[in-house]
């Protein structure tokens, strides 16, 4: 991607997506979940119903996958496999939904998608005609999808036309904020795979600005707008993490860079962009949570600082830390890259999900 990118032949992500292209598979019906190709509220899905006959009202997981907001499909053979258990093993109906991604789409968009298509279905007469369970519907992601996910339950908790709210969220190592990019994480696992440092700069800076600037600023971890000082306290890892997280680094506050950059890079402020940002009033109405972060992943820490803040809120909060595992094992569930973590850390999932949705 990088080689094609130098040479002019095509964008960095667009060489990356030709990796994720290869993953996808139909949509296909097996004896327990009926898959098909869809849309609601004119964004692409994939819906999964199950099969057997319904003992009542279901539940029902709204999905997002991951990728940077820059990659990844619902369609990839791993989002399909979770989702085919979701649905299975909770008689749950799964919504995953493919929003638009960057570039050529930046900050808004995928946020709007899967905004659009959450309200769409907590609509009682779409609850009604799925079998849905009103008080038994929850978003869930992974990575920049848990991120999408934690912007979804904050902006409907807020939201007066949406009559029916979450019963819960589910955040898989959930990318969360970007105003500080020399977290102990980053710092830990900036070389690390699946998502070295570098790799999850490009992400925000695509997802947020067209602007290649912004990528060298945040590499440099001087990107930050002067409005933004007064919202540092509520991504200071030396107040928000656990001690056993901070290990031996020291603390420094972020760099502020010049005027002008929230009016050209508005993303940075926006707790849709950045949920981390969200006040302690706004974070109090939301549902309980469940956060899975991974010891070997550069998010591991914004994760674990959105579980104490959720719980400083009074929020619910499941934060299961994974210390064997990296950033999206949780796709590694079907051969050639099929692991047993995987299953297991799906299954910590599932188990949450049948206790509290």
């Amino acid at each position: 991607s990088e080689a094609a990118e130098l040479l002019g032949l095509m964008h960095y992500m667009e060489g990356l997506r030709l990796l994720t292209a290869v993953e996808l598979v139909a949509p296909t019906s097996d004896e327990n979940v009926t898959v098909t190709d869809t849309e609601l509220s004119g964004v692409p899905v994939r819906l999964y119903l199950p099969r057997r006959a319904p003992g009542g009202l279901r539940r029902a997981v709204l999905y997002f996958h991951g990728g940077g907001w820059c990659l990844g499909d619902a369609g990839m053979h791993a989002y399909d496999l979770m989702s085919r258990r979701i649905s299975n093993e909770l008689d749950a109906v799964v919504v995953s939904v493919n929003y638009r991604l960057a570039p050529p789409h930046h900050f808004p968009a995928q946020f709007e998608d899967v905004y659009s298509v959450t309200k769409f279905f907590l609509q009682s007469k779409v609850l009604s005609q799925y079998g849905v369970d009103p008080a038994r519907v929850c978003v869930a992601g992974d990575s920049a999808g848990g991120n999408l996910a934690a912007a979804v339950a904050q902006q409907l908790s807020e939201d007066p036309e949406a009559k029916t709210k979450l019963r819960a969220q589910v955040l898989i190592y959930p990318a969360l904020q970007a105003l500080d990019l020399d977290l102990p994480s980053y710092r830990d696992n900036a070389h690390k795979p699946l998502l070295p440092r570098a790799l999850m700069v490009r992400f925000w800076s695509e997802y947020l600005s067209a602007e290649p600037a912004l990528r060298a600023a945040m590499a440099a971890n001087r990107h930050l707008p002067p409005e933004a000082a007064a919202l540092l306290p509520l991504v200071n890892w030396s107040r928000w993490l656990p001690a056993d997280m901070r290990g031996a680094h020291t603390y420094r506050s972020p760099a502020l860079g010049g005027a002008g950059l929230a009016r050209r890079f508005p993303g940075l402020l926006d707790p849709r962009a950045c949920p981390l940002l969200a006040a302690e009033a706004r974070l109090r109405r939301l549902p309980p949570a469940f956060v899975l972060t991974c010891e070997h992943d550069v998010l591991r820490d914004d994760g674990a600082m959105y579980a104490a803040r959720l719980r400083a809120a009074g929020v619910p909060v499941t934060h299961h830390h994974a210390r064997d595992a990296f950033h999206g094992a949780m796709t590694f569930l079907a051969w050639p890259l099929e692991l047993a973590l995987g299953h297991r850390l799906l299954g910590t999932c599932l188990d949450w999900l049948k206790e509290n949705l």
